[in-house]
């Protein structure tokens, strides 16, 4: 009897233990499925915000650190100078991202970096900087990503971090070099509760605000009035486009080198990029374009421009496996062409797109 007792209470036991496991389990995934309902959206402008101001490129540190830091802004800038198939089209990172990853409301590098890991729609799961960038390559740049750890990703995760460690040191008064982190510390980015902040930011940020910094990503504008429209948009386009990217959307290439990035065509962006969503294009074009005047296009205008830029054939989804219906089911919900017929009024010629 006095065995069967103890079984029966180390059962019990037992049965405690497994239940508290089983709600720690259960709460744990609660939780990561929790983080997996929300993207990363555009916001609307806040009127009087002061943006970060990353140091000068001339106090970019010398040494080991500070090379990474320079490389990564090399590879920003001229993402062309990459060798083999890293990038298949004709574009710079910088084309999306004015001033060299610098410029608020037009997607700043130094905001980014503090906004992940973060999780994504596009392919359902958190990310690390790392791997954002990578995402980068396939879509935008319409390449095949660098591997994980390549010195490519470790110093565009430099670049990105030292534009936005330096603007923070400099507003809260923190003195002395930007920290330098690991390859390893880098590529993950900086919205996490273990990423090394010094302790004046840490008191004065936490990690959610660092991650929704004034001026990041493009923020949102209304809605138009009237339906977005192509034909409206290339009127838009041949007043205020036309003249750097051409009449043809192929940009400025002199020499070999595309001083000014094609819109469309298999020169530019791929379906599966950011920007071939009207909504996305529609911000970015509305906040800084034509270049260096932004503001002169109305709400509509801007609208009706980014329809008509993204009515166009450009390189296909690199997800695409033979079905174009399915892939624009399961990734293309939203206000873009992908999957639908090519305008007759904007190219001439019928033809289904992503094929």
């Amino acid at each position: 009897m006095n065995f069967l007792k103890k079984a029966l209470v180390a059962s019990a036991w037992l049965t405690v233990v497994f239940a508290a496991l089983f709600s720690y389990v259960t709460l744990a995934q609660a939780t990561e499925l929790q983080d997996e309902q929300a993207e990363l959206v555009s916001v609307p402008k806040e009127a009087a915000r002061e943006y970060l101001q990353p140091r000068s490129l001339a106090a970019i540190p010398e040494g080991e650190f500070g090379d990474k830091v320079r490389l990564g802004y090399k590879i920003f800038v001229d993402t062309q100078g990459l060798t083999g198939n890293q990038v298949g089209n004709e574009l710079n990172c910088s084309n999306c991202h004015m001033n060299a990853g610098q410029q608020a409301n037009a997607s700043p590098l130094w905001a980014a970096y503090f906004a992940y890991p973060a999780y994504r729609k596009k392919n359902d799961k958190v990310n690390t900087y790392e791997e954002r960038l990578q995402g980068c390559f396939t879509y935008s740049m319409n390449g095949i990503a660098p591997a994980k750890g390549s010195p490519e990703l470790v110093a565009l995760s430099a670049y990105s971090y030292w534009l936005g460690m330096s603007g923070l040191m400099d507003k809260y008064q923190v003195a002395g070099a930007v920290p330098e982190l690991s390859d390893e510390e880098l590529v993950k980015g900086g919205k996490r509760a273990d990423f090394p902040v010094p302790e004046a930011i840490q008191k004065a940020l936490t990690v959610d605000q660092r991650a929704k910094l004034p001026g990041k990503g493009f923020p949102a504008i209304d809605k138009p009035k009237l339906a977005y429209s192509p034909q409206r948009g290339k009127t838009v386009y041949g007043a205020h486009c036309q003249s750097c990217h051409g009449d043809n959307g192929q940009g400025l290439e002199i020499a070999g080198v595309y001083s000014l990035p094609p819109l469309w065509g298999e020169n530019s962006f791929n379906w599966g990029a950011g920007m071939h969503r009207v909504n996305t294009a529609a911000y970015f074009i509305y906040e800084n374009m034509p270049f260096a005047k932004g503001f002169q296009l109305s709400n509509q205008e801007a609208w009706d421009v980014a329809a008509y830029i993204n009515d166009h054939q450009r390189p296909q989804d690199p997800r695409f496996k033979g079905d174009v219906q399915g892939l624009k089911d399961r990734y293309h919900k939203h206000q873009g062409y992908y999957g639908e017929q090519v305008s007759a009024t904007v190219l001439g010629v019928e033809k289904p797109k992503g094929n």
